[in-house]
């Protein structure tokens, strides 16, 4: 789906105003207002500390802001949490943090058993994620024997189990080689093809950049750039982020799976 034809779908999830202050009162957002959309690739960008991780916490309800709010479809997220987790996938930057299970299987089973969703659905879906991961081989394989790129793919899968319909990623091409990031960057490329929409916490533009519709660049706790990813991108330099031949389209070795 282009920007173009994502600007006139209903957004699906949305700051508004939002601000965030820390014990003691230093400020963490400032008046953050965004919006995104199904099908929509989005890479929210900006250098340690700019707030983009603690804008994907406000954004799956894991945290209540100061003031202002977040809209999940239509309504403030605060009263309908429970959807707003099952719809938003949240994979957090520490894949070892995120998995549970014994095994592949047992992780992929362990959103959907919690939900208590019939056995034959478990199934179904456990298969289908298996399929789309390449983790069939992996199945009986406890997390802690698998390599960085495999467990990255697992906490993904583990998300996807839950069908959401906005996956959201914080920094999952931290600590991985080549293969480990080609890995997760192929996942991504099936997902918005299927019209899942990607919601993408990194610095490093270089691996993903090729590959978004939008991206918010973010600075001390404000949104300070908001558009087209290759229009935006020039003033990423600006933010202490890796400046990019842009105009060459020089996106780096991963160019190659747009």
């Amino acid at each position: 789906m282009s920007l173009r034809e994502t600007r006139t779908v209903e957004p699906f999830l949305a700051a508004e105003n939002l601000c965030h202050r820390f014990p003691g009162g230093a400020s963490g957002l400032e008046n953050v207002t965004a919006e995104f959309r199904p099908g929509e690739f989005v890479i929210i960008a900006g250098r340690n500390g700019s707030g983009k991780t603690l804008l994907t916490r406000h954004l799956v309800g894991l945290l209540r802001p100061d003031s202002g709010r977040v809209i999940f479809k239509g309504r403030p997220i605060k009263e309908n949490l429970g959807e707003a987790r099952r719809t938003l996938g949240l994979v957090f930057q520490d894949a070892d943090s995120q998995l549970v299970g014994q095994s592949v299987e047992e992780e992929l089973r362990f959103g959907p058993e919690n939900i208590r969703l019939p056995e034959e659905e478990i199934q179904q879906r456990v298969a289908r994620v298996r399929r789309l991961l390449d983790l069939d081989s992996l199945n009986e394989v406890p997390p802690a024997r698998l390599s960085g790129g495999e467990k990255r793919r697992l906490a993904i899968g583990g998300v996807l189990t839950m069908e959401p319909e906005i996956l959201i990623l914080d920094e999952p091409f931290a600590n991985l080689d080549y293969p480990g990031v080609v890995e997760v960057l192929t996942i991504l490329k099936k997902l918005k093809s299927d019209g899942k929409g990607i919601i993408l916490i990194t610095h490093e533009l270089e691996k993903a950049l090729a590959h978004a519709d939008r991206l918010i660049i973010m600075d001390r706790g404000r949104i300070v750039c908001d558009g087209p990813a290759a229009l935006t991108a020039p003033s990423a330099g600006k933010y202490g982020l890796h400046p990019l031949d842009f105009s060459a389209k020089s996106f780096g070795d991963y160019t190659w799976l747009a």
